[in-house]
């Protein structure tokens, strides 16, 4: 199977303003994403930034890069709205067709970037938003006199219900403004920290990989996702290893530059490239995946199209080179009895990262 396989970065500007910005990788760009049903996108907002209340077609996962931002959540049918606050390196599950909105009411800009299933999306590979108010709202597509018959206004008061509002995706709101508190015991159960280290499978010297899955944070099985992040030191490595359940992975370069490696069936590189912040690249089901980070390290993280993956080792001491009998590695090889016995012995621990030299 041939699978052209590509690093990108947001190539297209769905808006731009003083509120901020929001940011598309392409189908045209980056073909992978209608090809697994995946799709991406980057908020930002600058202080005072506001986010029209809106929801969207697909399930995705929002991972914090930089700043803080207040969101409002309102489930269909309900009367109440939750607020969250989620700082840099938080992660917030997002279920299609909830209405939420997005302000940053900090002094410096927030930046946020989306990573989803586009398989039940309008357009295959793309998010697409509905937003309730403003010009491209609901409500201006109603047009006044179906508002106003709705909710028994007059024509002046429909009038400004659909026409005061004359933003778009972002608008920039008043200095002094006060939105709602955060609700209380949210974390970890609508959101949740990633960045850490501590609950990680960490190596001393290389870094850490965090995973979250359904055990950690139950309302991902609502959405069919799961979330790793991997911080790499300088020129440590990422040891090889695959999905094993058959999960996709789209995988966001947050910070630092490296080399990726993604290995498919053909016995060669299906992706042998350079990577650095903002860029965006997609392991297919079953590739394999290794990388390494440069002098300033790199950390990626990624979303998976399984709320519990399987991820399989492809070596050290829980990967096949560990497992098999010794004849079996030998033929499988090609190789003596001595040798078998020094690659086993090169997999007698766990390898995850692999620490740079000293």
């Amino acid at each position: 199977m041939e699978t052209k396989m590509v690093v990108q970065k947001a190539d297209l500007t769905a808006f731009e303003g003083d509120s901020g910005g929001y940011y598309v990788w392409s189908n045209e760009k980056t073909p992978l994403l209608s090809d697994t049903k995946l799709a991406a996108g980057k908020l930002l907002l600058h202080p005072l930034g506001f986010a029209l209340p809106h929801y969207a077609d697909c399930n995705k996962i929002g991972f914090v890069l930089e700043g803080a931002i207040t969101i409002g959540l309102v489930p269909p049918n309900s009367s109440e709205e939750t607020v969250l606050l989620i700082k840099k390196g938080d992660v917030v599950p997002l279920i299609a067709g909830v209405v939420s909105w997005w302000f940053n009411g900090g002094d410096t800009d927030a930046v946020i970037v989306f990573l989803g299933d586009s398989s039940k999306a309008l357009i295959p590979g793309q998010f697409t938003y509905f937003f309730v108010a403003g010009v491209l709202g609901l409500l201006a597509g109603f047009q006044p006199d179906f508002v106003g018959k709705t909710f028994g206004l007059d024509e002046t008061e429909s009038e400004n219900v659909v026409n005061s509002q004359q933003g778009a995706l972002l608008v920039k709101l008043d200095q002094g403004i006060k939105f709602p508190e955060p609700s209380k015991h949210t974390k970890n159960k609508l959101y949740t920290t990633i960045d850490d280290p501590s609950g990680a499978v960490a190596v001393k010297g290389g870094g850490f990989i965090n995973y979250l899955t359904e055990k950690k944070l139950p309302m991902l099985s609502e959405i069919g996702l799961s979330a790793k992040f991997v911080k790499l030191e300088g020129n440590a490595m990422l040891a090889p290893s695959y999905v094993a359940d058959g999960s996709v992975q789209i995988c966001y370069v947050g910070k630092g530059s490296g080399w990726i490696k993604v290995v498919g069936s053909e016995g060669k590189p299906a992706l042998d490239s350079i990577v650095e912040e903002g860029d965006l690249f997609i392991v297919p089901q079953f590739f394999g995946l290794a990388g390494i980070a440069d002098d300033c390290g790199m950390e990626v993280f990624s979303v998976l199209t399984s709320s519990k993956p399987v991820f399989g080792q492809l070596a050290g001491n829980t990967s096949v080179w560990n497992a098999l009998a010794p004849v079996v590695l030998q033929a499988t090889l090609n190789v003596t009895s001595e040798f078998e016995q020094l690659f086993k012995s090169k997999n007698s621990e766990s390898i995850t990262i692999v620490p740079p030299s000293t």
